[in-house]
């Protein structure tokens, strides 16, 4: 029988859509403005590509939202391995949680959550390590936070299950040491980001699935990042009337310099007619937005958006920038052009530094990112564009 340990951080990625750049010491902040706890739902996402193998897994876990919830719901066998004291998790809970599965001696542990519960978890490795306690266990993340920089996580929540899968079917499986990484939330919120090295796990380096750790800083090509911004402030001056949606990065930082406007480097702003009408807006927020510049004619092109991709990962949906709900992705879409009022901004060093992987959407809409998926212009100048692939989660 397969030992499978889960554990989940029911409160991962509260604070995305609500603009609030994570989730530490912002729970109730979050849920007042109105956000969904959704890790448990990635969860479930990275468990269905497991249904198949159902008789052959029990699922070591905690209780209720930790992890017996999706798991039952699923219809897995299931093993509590550790009694929350009280609905509101703390880090402790995932620490304890962690401990309990090491002294089953799981296959391997599935976690899902953001950089700060991968810290959590390397806090325990590295004092199981030191004393020689237990022996090391693979893990890999379902990527359900707001920020995931470190190189532990799946690139999506099926790809963790299609990781865990590859051992079910006796296939070869190589592992790695996965750098855990995160960022001080507080200067995160200001626009300032400061990400330092946590600690180290085990975790399966399937190229197809797993991520590398963040590429940070700003493109060093200041020429070519004129030209890109001067391709889109050209598209900006053809639609006045417009509504453009700035997503996070530094690439697009770059853009909201050359208009002279100020920019949240992590979140999403909103211009109309070169002049910035909301900064760091939630997704509640940018919905409201969008309704108000609805065409009366709806084949008219009203909202653009302009994104750029995680360097190093290759991202463009689901990671930073939660607030581009399926909702509104959706919306645009719909508009005349389709695919087209999407602006994808990168310098051709950022895509080559890919190494020919696809970008990727991961929006927690299956049938969304299917649609996403195929070959997307990318601006990688003035006038200048390359096709590139865009891939739907694995």
């Amino acid at each position: 029988m397969f030992k499978l340990g889960l554990v989940i951080n029911p409160i991962a990625g509260v604070g995305g859509s609500v603009a609030l750049k994570g989730s530490d010491n912002m729970v109730n902040q979050a849920l007042a403005l109105g956000a969904d706890l959704k890790a448990n739902a990635r969860t479930q996402t990275a468990l269905n590509v497991l249904l198949p193998y159902q008789d052959q897994i029990t699922i070591y876990t905690a209780n209720n939202q930790m992890g017996e919830l999706v798991a039952k719901a699923l219809g897995f066998n299931v093993e509590i391995v550790y009694q929350t004291e009280t609905d509101n998790t703390q880090a402790s809970d995932t620490e304890q949680t962690i401990e309990a599965l090491l002294a089953k001696h799981v296959d391997i542990i599935l976690f899902a959550g953001g950089d700060g519960t991968a810290r959590n978890i390397a806090k325990v490795v590295a004092v199981n390590t030191e004393k020689h306690l237990l022996a090391q266990v693979p893990m890999l993340g379902i990527p359900a936070g707001c920020k995931i920089h470190s190189g532990v996580y799946a690139i999506t929540p099926t790809a963790a299950g299609r990781v865990v899968e590859l051992m079910l079917t006796k296939q070869l499986v190589t592992l790695t040491e996965g750098d855990v990484m995160d960022i001080d939330e507080s200067l995160f919120r200001q626009g300032i980001v400061k990400a330092k090295r946590f600690g180290e796990m085990q975790t399966p380096s399937e190229l197809r699935y797993v991520q590398s750790v963040k590429s940070g800083g700003k493109e060093s090509d200041e020429l070519v990042l004129q030209d890109i911004s001067a391709d889109i402030i050209g598209t900006m001056s053809d639609n006045d009337d417009g509504l453009f949606i700035i997503g996070s990065g530094s690439t697009t930082d770059f853009l909201m310099q050359e208009l002279g406007l100020e920019n949240t480097l992590l979140g999403v702003d909103l211009v109309k007619a070169e002049k910035l009408i909301a900064s760091d807006v939630t997704e509640s927020k940018l919905w409201q937005q969008i309704m108000l510049m609805t065409p009366s004619n709806n084949n008219q092109q009203n909202v653009t958006l302009v994104i750029t991709l995680i360097g190093g990962q290759g991202h463009i949906f689901g990671r930073g920038n939660q607030q581009l709900s399926p909702r509104i992705i959706r919306f645009i879409l719909q508009q005349k052009g389709g695919k087209e009022n999407i602006k994808i901004i990168a310098t051709k060093a950022k895509l080559a530094a890919l190494n020919h992987s696809a970008l990727i959407c991961d929006t927690g809409d299956t049938d969304l990112d299917q649609l996403l998926s195929g070959f997307m212009p990318i601006i990688t100048g003035y006038k200048d564009q390359v096709l590139y692939p865009v891939s739907s989660p694995v």
